[in-house]
């Protein structure tokens, strides 16, 4: 995921998009534990998309306290 396109996304769609990515980030750990994980660096991948909606929605807040 681009950070372009979290730009365009609302507080509450990157919310949803946050909670999304933590539950898929939970099931790939679940599958790397019982070795049935084909691709590990797909964890990498979404801890970091994880980060640059983190990222996002923390602007968002900083711009609504202005």
């Amino acid at each position: 995921m681009k950070a372009s396109e979290l730009r365009d996304m609302s507080a509450v769609e990157l919310t949803k998009k946050l909670a999304e990515l933590k539950e898929e980030l939970f099931n790939l750990r679940f599958q790397h534990a019982i070795n049935q994980l084909e691709n590990p660096n797909r964890i990498n991948v979404v801890k970091k998309d994880i980060a640059r909606v983190k990222t996002q929605i923390r602007a968002i807040e900083l711009n609504d306290a202005q």
